[in-house]
């Protein structure tokens, strides 16, 4: 099914694999006729192509990027909005679409939520962005079909930003990226690799998008075998997918931990942009006659079977049929998973799921950017019609990704089929895909076709004794697992007609209520804020020494962004940098807050004229310790925080609050052996935050939890650029320590000197 070369391999004209090797080169001139050094070859890819015609730095290896256009949604616009202005934006410098598909249950929190959408309306008057109402669309949906462009790149505030199978590169990253867009500076990495993703052959019938993005992650997550690369989709199969199909997997490529994603078009794409009445910006994409790619991941279509990944991460992949012929065995596994994943903080067990040798699940759900397509709600539909759901606990329920889709499920009566069977169809809201809508009772299971099933995403809440968990399944096999009313069923056991309908786009919807200010700003309207909305607090700058605390310790093989700050819930105080700090490790480590708080007094008597030992009790036998080597550390040399331990921090979400809310703490670094993602390592300097590496142990730390962790001319060593920083556990004696900051470039070292990017950009 998944083939992963061990190495490199060369594409000859988009068909052909050559695996490196001692003899590739001779045998690649054997069928060419020509020489073509690896070098050259690299740059024949799509993604090479991108990237060049993106960079503004005239060095490949050290791309400086500037996007085409950029979208946030309403978890992420204010943050970002409220940073660019205190830092000096004027005016929306490139198209900014500012989408209301997060924070659309305006009944929660009051008015905060409906606050931030009227923020977001002013503000893409006043600096001329695009304002998409609630309901109407969620982002990556709107950005397929209004913003995507053959050959362009698009920087989003939200980690699925993928338009890969439309001839876009897109990336998702943390919201200070797009402030750096908005002042019309750059995004700044290394060339990255680019590992090919041949598809060959043609999925079975019920075999669905889902299904081949599930059995690509499970085959390269734990790996890491894509871990920050592009992944570039080639090979014959591609032309056997639609569209829609195509979509399906791409926006599953983050799951991954690739960086980007790009595929090769063809007249399918270019159908796809005629009928969204944008026929200019189709552009065909494809390698060059020999291009050369970083590793090389072989998928035969026809092999890959329905799929399911379990809780509590998509690589935890399984097929449908080996989970029904292995319950019990698998079962039993992911509770054993689940010790870890949710720190034996309640009982967690899926053994009352089995009924008559048959796993039950309380509920399906197809949603969002991955679910929600035309495609996948129309096979479902032909699935389930003439079929019910039955009047069990399994409910089920579908979210068209946009009101556009919506109306044309209407008028094909995929939705007349879908709610005779028992479904509730609803407009487009992300809210399941994060823990804001249908969360299940306490202890069921829920099969989603949406992109994570992470614990707590599907709205649980640990800290209350609850606990549900998430599967992920394609649209097809959950409308089979639903007209089977609750029994799991891969859709491949099923003998359906499939009618693939024919999809119109009505313009007209996104006319009549899509804002568009076509890039001309109105600088006299004035920003509506709500009383929730607030500034972000002063930040320091990096001070010449550092006394750290360690506040918290995770010891999990992967943290993601929604341990280090949860979603759902605390979504609607995304606007309140110091109210949504509170919930900062909240489900993760409950004592997190208050340790650090404690710690950040130290720092707050420093900036306020107060002798820090006077007010943190604590810090004077710490202080003293540290003198027997430093005397001079102290007055106007030092500042006090606090930092984290985690083994592989920011797999997930590319939510700038992972890292922004230890800011606000008092937080100066984390402590880790490798960083899961390039964007959580971004947040974390483009806040201020000491990206540190240990090659210790996690499992045989030299320090621990509530340890202070003196750092000596910190400040010194990030200017000069030193590979590794020397620093001294406190304890009855100094212990050296060494840690590493790992590649940093000028700007990022600038912007740790500051303080944080808003310090950076004031000067």
């Amino acid at each position: 099914m998944i083939e992963l070369y061990n190495g490199g391999a060369y594409l000859l004209n988009g068909i052909e694999i050559v695996a490196d090797g001692p003899k590739a080169a001779q045998e690649v001139a054997a069928k060419t006729g020509s020489t073509v050094a690896k070098e050259e070859a690299a740059k024949n890819t799509i993604a090479y192509g991108i990237l060049k015609e993106h960079n503004v730095s005239g060095n490949m290896e050290r791309l400086n990027i500037k996007f085409d256009k950029l979208t946030s949604h309403d978890i992420t616009f204010v943050g970002i909005i409220q940073t660019a202005r205190a830092s000096g934006l004027e005016k929306f410098p490139i198209p900014y679409v500012l989408t209301n598909c997060h924070n659309s249950l305006c009944a929660v929190g009051g008015t905060i939520n409906e606050d931030d959408h009227m923020f977001g309306l002013t503000c893409a008057k006043k600096y001329g962005g695009v304002y998409v109402p609630p309901h109407q669309a969620v982002i990556h949906q709107f950005a397929r079909e209004m913003l995507a462009g053959g050959g362009k790149m698009i920087l989003g505030s939200d980690s699925h930003t993928r338009y890969g199978a439309l001839g876009t590169m897109a990336m998702g990253e943390g919201g200070p990226e797009l402030v750096k867009q908005l002042l019309n500076k750059t995004y700044d990495i290394k060339m990255p690799g680019v590992v090919a993703v041949y598809l060959d052959g043609e999925p079975m019938k019920g075999v669905g998008p889902q299904d081949v993005a599930l059995a690509i992650i499970g085959a390269t997550f734990g790996n890491g075998y894509v871990n920050n690369k592009v992944m570039e989709f080639v090979g014959p199969g591609v032309e056997k997918l639609s569209a829609d199909f195509r979509i399906g997997v791409d926006v599953m490529t983050t799951e991954t931990t690739c960086l980007s994603s790009i595929w090769k078009t063809d007249e399918k794409i270019q159908e796809f942009y005629e009928i969204h009445g944008r026929s200019n910006d189709y552009k065909e994409l494809n390698p060059g006659a020999v291009a050369y790619y970083d590793g090389l991941v072989y998928v035969d279509l026809g092999k890959v079977k329905p799929m399911i990944a379990m809780p509590f991460h998509p690589s935890n992949t399984y097929t449908i049929d080996e989970v029904n012929a292995n319950l019990k065995d698998i079962l039993h596994d992911v509770e054993k998973k689940a010790l870890v994943s949710l720190d034996g903080a309640v009982e967690y067990s899926l053994q009352d799921k089995i009924r008559n040798g048959k796993l039950y699940v309380e509920q399906g759900i197809i949603a969002g950017c991955a679910g929600g397509g035309f495609e996948n709600i129309c096979a479902a539909a032909d699935i389930i019609r003439g079929k019910y759901i039955g009047s069990d606990a399994f409910t089920f329920s579908v979210y068209p990704a946009s009101t556009p889709v919506y109306m044309e499920l209407v008028k094909n009566g995929a939705v007349a089929d879908l709610m005779a069977a028992g479904t509730i169809v609803k407009t487009a809201f992300c809210g399941p895909c994060f823990g804001a809508g249908d969360t299940p009772a306490n202890n069921a299971f829920s099969i989603r076709h949406s992109t994570r099933n992470f614990p707590n995403r599907e709205g649980s809440k640990l800290q209350s004794g609850q606990i549900s968990s998430v599967a992920l399944m394609d649209a097809r096999s959950i409308a089979a697992t639903a007209a089977n009313k609750g029994f799991l069923t891969p859709a491949t056991d099923l003998d359906v007609e499939y009618t693939n309908p024919k999809y119109h786009f009505d313009s007209n919807i996104y006319a009549n209520r899509v804002f568009d200010s076509r890039g001309v700003a109105e600088p006299d309207v004035e920003i509506q804020f709500g009383p929730n909305i607030k500034d972000w607090p002063a930040m320091s700058a990096l001070p010449e020494n550092l006394l750290l605390k360690v506040v918290s310790e995770i010891h999990d093989p992967v943290t993601t962004t929604d341990e280090l700050i949860p979603s759902g819930e605390t979504s609607s105080y995304r606007s309140n940098p110091l109210g949504l700090a509170e919930f900062a490790l909240s489900r993760k480590d409950p004592a997190y807050v208050g340790r650090a708080k404690e710690v950040q007094k130290g720092q707050k008597a420093i900036e306020s004229g107060t002798c820090p030992l006077e007010v943190v009790p604590e810090l004077k036998p710490v202080m003293e310790k540290v003198h027997t080597m430093f005397p001079d550390a102290g007055e106007g040399n030092l500042g006090i925080g606090s930092t984290i331990f985690a083994v592989k921090p920011g797999d997930g979400s590319a939510r700038e609050q992972a890292a922004s809310c230890q800011k606000v703490l008092g937080g100066w670094a984390n402590i880790a052996n490798e960083y899961a993602t390039k964007r959580y390592r971004s947040n974390l300097i483009n806040w201020g935050m000491l990206p540190f590496l240990t090659d210790e142990n996690h499992e045989a730390l030299s320090f621990e939890n509530g340890d202070y962790i003196f750092v000596p001319d910190v400040r010194k060593a990030v200017e000069e650029k030193t590979d590794e920083i020397k620093a001294y556990i406190v304890k009855d004696e100094l212990k050296e320590v060494t840690f590493k900051l790992g590649d940093l470039t000028d700007n990022e070292r600038e912007i740790i000197l500051k303080g944080c990017l808003i310090n950076y950009y004031r000067g």
